[in-house]
Order: structure tokens, then C-alpha cells, then sequence
């Protein structure tokens, strides 16, 4: 019995590693996008996510009880195990694998599930610990896997339907680079409700883990989590969220989409409403995947917008091979226990802490904080590609037609107008080319007026000299006749006196 409280201890205790690991690998569901939009500042967000996340472990412990009395027939593996140490053990491996695929996705900045990783190192371990009876596929399938394929999709058209309410009641802010800034400020009511759901959702997992081990020695016989383990994994939640996977942030915020304020907006109602329904219905839903389609959805729902599969695509690979991956590290890990014994959780543990090590080493050489979590775009590029000018909505389209039309008759009677004016033109140059003639005309009037007068002047004095001869030639005629007159007298005196 002692052996099997040193293995549950190491259980806890690495089922806190687990759920710390989780807090820093998820805390990008909730802050990326106001970090990326700038409706908070980096450290503030983290700090307001790990207080948020603390107060949301305490409002639900459904998510819990699926883990603790769900997935795992606890019955047949007790009447398999006298000792009470084999399913402990094989928990501790199942968390060996998730923690492994955790630091391996945190480390490629992949945003891949905490949640199905746990429960792919779960189902791997008990598969190959016990057999596969032990686990209760009725279950997974509708608690895990429906979940993991209906959620994200519908937090997509959700956060769809609600980006493009937000762009249609707001368009009278188009082409203003500012217009939408407003919702900046309700991003930190939604990116708080999607902190908090984080907290009713992924801190019940490592909650119902512990359950499950405490259940397994017979430490406990009912599937309600104690305080103790709330507040524990609280606690640890909310550490690991205030460290801040800086390197997830930077993939989901800015490596899927250029977020805009309206669509971080809609992305995180989306990605709240569906985690809280989720959790009062008791799945073990991943917030990861449920976040990862918000913002795709949110990013095709403004205009101009289309998907970029290669980061889409490697996305939804790390979702597909989350549970599998982590299944075959937990099946290796179990492995190891059913081979070794209990000298196997020691090898477990080593060869666990050799790999986080390692992984932990390699990420220093590429350090992403909080100063420059949002410094860049992810190498992989964008997974919805939005046109710089995207094409206008209707009521834009009616303006701009409307504009056409004014402008066209605007333009029909700056014509006329110009066609007058041509016109008038015309006519005014006729009118001065007929008064140039007009003038000339006038000129050679007066020219020959003149010539007239002159010509008249030369006749008047020409008339005058002919009368002046004429008045002469009378005179002389005159004088001729007198003087004939006199020498006509003189000669007939003369004859007269002979």
C-alpha cells in the first residue's frame, strides 16, 4: 500500500506538471487575438487569463466526472489489480505522453489539444496496461470524439455569422482605419468569458485525473473531485497561464489570420459560448481546436477573404494526430511499466524528464516572450488570406452606382454646357469676323468718300478755272469787240474825213 501512495503522490504531482504545461500551452485561446488586435497589452492579458482561469476551475466539475468516471472502466482494471498500483502506474505513463506532446507542439508553436493529448495518453496506456475493454469507447466516442469533430466547425460558422453581423452593422465605418476600435474594448469582456470557460473546461481534466488515481487505491469512493484538488489545480492552471505560451500566442494570433478588432470580437464570443455549453454538458471539449476555428471562421467572415490551407491544414493535422500521438508515447510509457514493473514509473519518469529537458533547452535558442510574441507572422503564413481593398458589400455598391449616376449626369451637362459655350463662341467669332468686314467695308466707304470729295474739290476748282477762262475769254471777247468797235469808229472816221 505504501508503494501504491508513492506512485499516486508522482501521479499528482505530475498530474500537476501536466495541467501547469496545459495553462502556458492554452493560454493563447483566450489572449491571442486582443494581444494581436492590441485591445490589451501582453502581460496584462496573461495576468487577467491565469485569474480568470483560477475562478473558473471552481464553477464546474462536470468535465471532471467524465474524466474520472467516463472514458475508464475503473471496475475492471480494481478486480485485475490487487496490488492497487498497476492503474496508477499506467497513469503515470498516460501523462508522460501527454506532457511529451505538449512540449513538442509548444516548442513548433503548433496550437494542438492539452485535452485529447491526455486523453490519447490515457486510453494508449490503459490499452496496453490492461486490454481494451477497460476502455468505455461509448463514451469517447460521444464525450471526445463527436466533440472534437462538430466543435470546432461550429465555432467556426458562429464566430462566421457573428463577424459578419459586426461588419454589417458597422459599415458606415468602412475605409476608416479606426472606425471599428470600439470593439477593442468588448474583446476584454469576451477574451475574460473565454478565460474563464477555459478554467470550467480544461482545469476539470487534471482534476479528474488525480479523481481517477485517488479512486483507483480506494482513497475515494465518489467521482466529485475534492477541494483540495480544485484548489491545487487551480492554482496550477493559473501559474502556468501567467508564464504565457508566448509561442502559441503568436502562431493563433497572428499566424492564422490578420485579426482585426470586430473579428477578435467574434472569434472569442464564439469560442465562449461553445466552451460553456461544452462544460455544462460535461465534454471534454479542446479549447484549442474550439479557438483555432473562431479565428478561421471569424477571418472568413470579412469580405474579400479566403482560406490558406497550408497553415489550415497543418493545424487540423496537429488535431489529428494529437490523440493518436500521445496514445502511442502513454502505449510506449505503459509498455515500459508492464516490462519493468514498478522500476518501470522510475524509467518513466527519467526518460519523461530527459525529453522536457531537452525540449525546454532547445526552445532557448529561439526565445519567444512577451515582447516580441507578436513581433512577426508565423513562417507557416496566414490560414485566411484577406484582399488589403476587399470588394464592397451591397449598400456600398448601390452608393457607388449612385455616384456613377451623378457623376455620369454631371458630367452629360458639363458637356452641354461646354457645347454651348463652343457654340456661343462660334457665333461670337462670326460676329467679329462680320464686324471686321463690316469695318473694312466702311474703310473703302470712306476711303472713296473721300477720293469723292476730293475729286469733287479737283472739279470745283477746275469748274472755277473754267470760269475764270470763260470770264477772261468774255472779257477779252469783250475788250476784242470794244476795240473792234473802236477801230471801226476810227476807220470810219478816217473814211469819213477823207
Amino acid at each position: 500500500m505504501e508503494l501504491a501512495a508513492l506512485i499516486v503522490v508522482l501521479v499528482i504531482l505530475l498530474a500537476l506538471f501536466f495541467d501547469f504545461t496545459n495553462g502556458f500551452h492554452d493560454t493563447a485561446n483566450a489572449m491571442a487575438t486582443p494581444i494581436a488586435t492590441g485591445a490589451l497589452k501582453p502581460k496584462t492579458a496573461v495576468l487577467l487569463a491565469a485569474v480568470l482561469n483560477l475562478v473558473g476551475a471552481f464553477l464546474s466539475t462536470e468535465v471532471s466526472k467524465t474524466i474520472s468516471g467516463g472514458i475508464i472502466n475503473e471496475a475492471d482494471i480494481l478486480a485485475a489489480d490487487d496490488s492497487h498500483t498497476l492503474f496508477p502506474s499506467l497513469i503515470f505513463a498516460a501523462l508522460i505522453g501527454a506532457i511529451t506532446w505538449n512540449m513538442l507542439t509548444w516548442l513548433l508553436g503548433l496550437p494542438s489539444s492539452s485535452s485529447h493529448a491526455l486523453f490519447g495518453g490515457l486510453i494508449g496506456a490503459t490499452i496496453v496496461g490492461v486490454n481494451m475493454s477497460a476502455i468505455n469507447f461509448g463514451a469517447v466516442m460521444s464525450k471526445i470524439i463527436l466533440p472534437a469533430l462538430i466543435a470546432p466547425f461550429t465555432a467556426a460558422i458562429i464566430a462566421f455569422v457573428a463577424t459578419k453581423i459586426a461588419y454589417g452593422v458597422t459599415r458606415r465605418y468602412d475605409g476608416k482605419p479606426d472606425g471599428r476600435d470600439g470593439f477593442r474594448w468588448g474583446q476584454i469582456v469576451t477574451s475574460s468569458m473565454v478565460a474563464l470557460a477555459h478554467g470550467t473546461n480544461d482545469a476539470q481534466k487534471t482534476m479528474g485525473v488525480i479523481t481517477l488515481a485517488l479512486l483507483t487505491v480506494g482513497w475515494q469512493s465518489q467521482h466529485e473531485p475534492q477541494f483540495w484538488v480544485i484548489l491545487l489545480c487551480a492554482l496550477t492552471i493559473a501559474a502556468g497561464t501567467y508564464i504565457g505560451g508566448w509561442r502559441i500566442i503568436r502562431t493563433l494570433g497572428k499566424g492564422l489570420t490578420d485579426v482585426k478588432p470586430a473579428q477578435g470580437f467574434s472569434a472569442e464570443a464564439s469560442t465562449a459560448a461553445t466552451i460553456l455549453a461544452s462544460s455544462a454538458f460535461g465534454f471534454a471539449l479542446s479549447t484549442t481546436q474550439v479557438a483555432s476555428g473562431s479565428v478561421i471562421g471569424s477571418g472568413l467572415g470579412r469580405r474579400g477573404s479566403k482560406v490558406r490551407w497550408g497553415t489550415a491544414g497543418k493545424i487540423m493535422i496537429g488535431w489529428l494526430l494529437t490523440l493518436p500521438a500521445a496514445g502511442l508515447v502513454g502505449a510506449l510509457a505503459a509498455l515500459v511499466v508492464v516490462a519493468f514493473g514498478h522500476w518501470g514509473v522510475l524509467v518513466d519518469a527519467v526518460i519523461a524528464l530527459a525529453v522536457i529537458i531537452g525540449l525546454f533547452l532547445y526552445s532557448r535558442r529561439n526565445m519567444v516572450h512577451a515582447g516580441n510574441a507578436m513581433s512577426d507572422v508565423a513562417a507557416s503564413g496566414v490560414a485566411v488570406a484577406v484582399e488589403d481593398n476587399p470588394p464592397p458589400t451591397r449598400t456600398q455598391r448601390m452608393i457607388i452606382r449612385a455616384e456613377e449616376r451623378a457623376q455620369a449626369q454631371a458630367q452629360r451637362q458639363i458637356d452641354e454646357v461646354e457645347r454651348q459655350a463652343r457654340a456661343a463662341e462660334r457665333r461670337a467669332v462670326e460676329a467679329e469676323e462680320w464686324a471686321q468686314e463690316v469695318e473694312q467695308r466702311l474703310r473703302k466707304a470712306e476711303r472713296k468718300a473721300k477720293a469723292a470729295k476730293e475729286q469733287a474739290a479737283a472739279a470745283k476748282v477746275k469748274a472755277k478755272d473754267v470760269r475764270d477762262k470763260s470770264e477772261k475769254s468774255r472779257e477779252a471777247k469783250a475788250h476784242a469787240k470794244a476795240a473792234n468797235a473802236d477801230h471801226s469808229q476810227a476807220r470810219e472816221k478816217k473814211e469819213s474825213g477823207r
